[in-house]
C-alpha cells in the first residue's frame, strides 16, 4: 500500500477546471484549453507522498525547469506558453505556475543514464544488463557508463513503481519512428545537460523526461532536470563503489529508514511527519542545486 498520506483537496479557481492531482503538481485546464501546472511543496519517498512539505520546493522546481528549457531550446521545443498567474489564482501560486500547451503525451518515461545506480544497478547485478542493454563486466555503484544509454519506463499511477521496459517494447507501444525520436531527443538533451552540469561541478548521473506531440512536432513537457527527476552528484566527492552524496531528497529517505522515524517501510502504515531539521536540510539541498546549476542566488 502506498500513495498520499493525506490527499489534498485541490483549490477551486474561477475559469480553471481541475484535471489531476499528482505527487507534486496540480493540473488544471483554462478556458482556452491550455494546461495550468502548479508545483506544490509536496515531497514523496518510497512511493508515499509525505504529510510534511518542503518550503519553496515547488518554486525551485519550476524556476529550475524554466532555466533548463532555455538551455535546451535549440535541441527540442518545450511546452511552456506563459508564467503569468491566471486571473483569480491565489498569490501563493506565483513562481510555481506554468501555463502550457496541451500535448498528445507519449505514455513513456524517457530515462537517460550516464552512470550506474538505482534500479539500473539492481538489474545489472543480476544480468549485466539495464533495460535489456548489455553492459561490460566490472561496473559498480556510481560507475560511469561507456556511453549514455536510453532506458525507458512505463508511467505508473501515484503510489506505484514505474516499470523499466526495453526499447523494443517502447517501439511496439508507440511505433518505431516515435521510439527512435524519443531515444534521440532523450540522449541529446541528456548530453547537453550533462556537459552544462559538469562545468558547474555537478555530475548528472541520470534523469527522466516526458514528451508529447503538437501535431507532428515532438515537444518536451512536465519538468526537466530538477532534483526530483534527476540524480545530481557533487563531482568533487564522486567515488564509484559506494552510494554518492546527492542534491535531492536523500535526507528524507535516510531519516525515514532510520530508527529515529519509528517507521517500518515494509508495513502498510503511512510514514510520519518529518522533523524540522530534515525539512531544513532538504530545502537547502534543493536551493544549492538551483544556485550551482544556474549561477544565480535564490531569493
Amino acid at each position: 500500500m502506498s500513495g498520499f498520506v493525506e490527499k489534498p483537496e485541490p483549490l477551486e479557481v474561477p475559469g480553471l477546471v481541475h484535471l489531476h492531482t499528482g505527487k507534486v503538481r496540480e493540473l488544471y485546464q483554462n478556458e482556452a484549453g491550455d494546461l495550468v501546472m502548479v508545483a506544490s511543496d509536496r515531497i514523496s519517498a518510497f512511493d508515499w507522498v509525505l504529510p510534511t512539505e518542503i518550503p519553496d520546493k515547488g518554486r525551485v522546481l519550476t524556476q529550475l525547469s524554466l532555466w533548463w528549457f532555455d538551455q535546451l531550446a535549440d535541441l527540442v521545443p518545450h511546452h511552456v506558453l506563459s508564467t503569468e498567474l491566471p486571473a483569480g489564482a491565489p498569490a501563493d501560486w506565483a513562481g510555481r505556475t506554468l501555463v502550457c500547451k496541451s500535448l498528445r503525451m507519449v505514455p513513456v518515461e524517457c530515462v537517460a543514464r550516464g552512470y550506474l545506480t538505482g534500479s539500473g544497478l539492481a538489474e545489472y547485478k543480476e544480468s549485466r544488463t539495464v533495460c535489456g542493454l548489455a553492459l561490460p563486466e566490472g561496473l559498480v555503484d556510481g560507475s560511469e557508463l561507456p556511453a549514455p544509454i536510453f532506458t525507458p519506463a512505463t508511467k505508473a499511477a501515484v503510489g506505484d513503481h514505474d516499470e523499466n521496459v526495453s526499447y523494443e517494447e517502447v517501439a511496439r507501444q508507440t511505433g518505431a519512428d516515435t521510439a527512435a525520436r524519443l531515444r534521440q531527443a532523450t540522449l541529446a538533451v541528456y548530453g547537453r545537460a550533462r556537459d552544462i552540469a559538469r562545468d558547474r561541478g555537478i555530475i548528472l548521473a541520470d534523469t527522466k523526461f516526458e514528451f508529447g506531440f503538437e501535431g507532428e512536432t515532438l515537444v518536451i513537457a512536465d519538468e526537466v532536470l530538477t532534483p526530483d527527476s534527476s540524480r545530481f552528484w557533487p563531482a568533487d566527492t564522486w567515488q564509484p563503489g559506494r552510494a554518492q552524496p546527492s542534491y535531492d531528497k536523500q535526507f528524507v529517505r535516510d531519516w525515514l529508514t532510520s530508527e529515529a522515524s519509528g517507521w517500518d517501510r515494509a508495513s502498510e502504515q503511512p510514514p510520519p511527519e518529518l522533523p524540522q531539521e530534515v525539512v531544513d536540510a532538504t530545502r537547502a539541498k534543493y536551493i544549492e542545486a538551483f544556485e550551482r546549476l544556474t549561477g544565480t542566488s535564490w531569493s
